[in-house]
């Protein structure tokens, strides 16, 4: 087949299994109607009507925003006013010890492109766990980088610190600085967090190698951090990250996606930590360069948005309650499906929080194919099924674990 690309990009197309199950499950919308059908594909959150669930104060913030704010520029690496909100957001009571900058990305996704093209060598591997979001992947390979990962649980499914261990050392036999990448807490697509001294632990593997000389790149993907649990306990862990050996730089990827239900205005950051005020200000500069080269700036309104709402004390007090709404929905969806797993067999994977649960499997194209049968839509992923608890209604929850079951035993 003849082709007129450049020869590196020859061969380059985006299969996304989790759209291609979505558009599935759209079509069998239409010929059995929405009622019989359950949609568990979609990472937005559904409400219990069936609608997409936007939260009531942000689209009257947003509505009620200056033109100006909406149609003109923003500085290239953020409005100061976004950037410091995101920092505080981030951390909120939590704040660790060290200099911290921020630059405002395309989304959680674009802070992660963000951090692998500026924290990893061309042609090195990133390191992330074997259950992992997809894109992960595209980034990485869009980049010239590869992503490697470790087994992220062990036999009686805790956090497999041994593993990450492990690969590390593997890595850094051939590499001279890494970039881990952690989803955390409410992990895609497990719901798993790790706990504060599961990060311990993790931190105590950076020291070890940053003090042999290497580069150890952490990047915290919190995306659903919105929805783990009370703010300031599902951050706890990010004291630990103080006064770290200057060689270990840590980066937060922010996302407004989630938390905010504002999923198309693609608005994030990607903050930066360093005990070194140098490092942090190197993060700032080359972060500004790269956004600037790859979406120029980013969405005005978006920042605008979270800083009115962040510093209006009435408006954000109803804002965090209409949220924690949305999260106490999403915990019983959770909670309905993980009893029932228990009670009829299914060996789920262990959820904390967050929008996915996950249920391990040989053939995941097959048992999503079987799920079909019932009029159930998932995504299958290359070690299991993801159920997307956070779009199926509660009353479309009961009975799913038992047919996900059966599918297994079918295929």
């Amino acid at each position: 087949m003849s082709s007129q690309v450049a020869s590196h990009r020859v061969g380059k197309k985006l299969v996304d299994v989790i759209f291609g199950a979505s558009n599935a499950c759209n079509k069998a919308i239409v010929t059995y109607g929405a009622e019989k059908v359950t949609n568990a594909t979609v990472g937005s959150i559904i409400g219990e009507d069936g609608k997409l669930a936007c939260l009531p104060t942000m689209e009257k913030a947003l509505k009620g925003l200056n033109i100006a704010d909406i149609a003109a520029y923003a500085p290239p690496a953020g409005l100061p006013a976004y950037l410091d909100a995101v920092i505080h957001l981030t951390f909120a009571d939590n704040i660790p010890e060290g200099h911290l900058e921020a630059c405002a990305t395309a989304g959680g996704t674009g802070a992660i492109h963000m951090a692998v093209a500026n924290y990893s060598e061309i042609g090195d591997a990133v390191l992330t766990s074997d259950w992992y979001w997809g894109t992960y992947n595209v980034i990485c390979q869009e980049q010239g980088r590869t992503l490697s990962t470790y087994a992220l649980f062990d036999e009686d499914h805790n956090y497999n610190v041994k593993a990450l261990e492990a690969k590390v050392k593997e890595l850094f036999e051939h590499q001279n600085s890494l970039l881990l990448i952690i989803n955390t807490p409410a992990h895609n697509p497990t719901g798993y967090s790790l706990t504060e001294d599961e990060w311990t632990r993790v931190l105590d593997i950076s020291r070890y190698w940053a003090d042999k000389g290497k580069k150890v790149n952490l990047l915290v993907d919190i995306a659903y951090i919105d929805y783990a649990g009370e703010k300031n306990e599902t951050r706890r862990f990010m004291r630990q990250f103080s006064n770290l050996p200057k060689n270990i730089f840590v980066m937060f990827a922010f996302s407004m996606s989630k938390g905010y239900t504002m999923y198309g205005q693609r608005t994030g950051a990607l903050i930066g930590l360093s005990a070194d005020e140098d490092i942090a200000e190197e993060f700032k500069n080359v972060c500004k360069y790269t956004g600037r080269a790859t979406w120029s700036n980013i969405n005005r309104g978006a920042q605008t948005l979270l800083t009115t709402i962040q510093h209006d004390e009435a408006l954000l007090t109803k804002f965090e309650a209409e949220r924690d709404e949305l999260y106490g929905t999403i915990r019983d969806r959770a909670a309905i499906f993980m009893e029932e797993a228990k009670e009829c067999g299914l060996k789920a994977l262990p959820y904390k929080a967050g929008f996915f649960i996950s249920v391990p499997s040989d053939d995941p194209m097959a048992v999503c194919n079987k799920l079909r049968d019932d009029l159930i839509f998932a995504v299958p992923l290359k070690m299991g099924v993801r159920i997307a608890v956070c779009s199926v209604p509660k009353a479309k929850m009961y009975g799913m674990a038992a047919k996900v079951l059966k599918a297994i035993r079918a295929c």
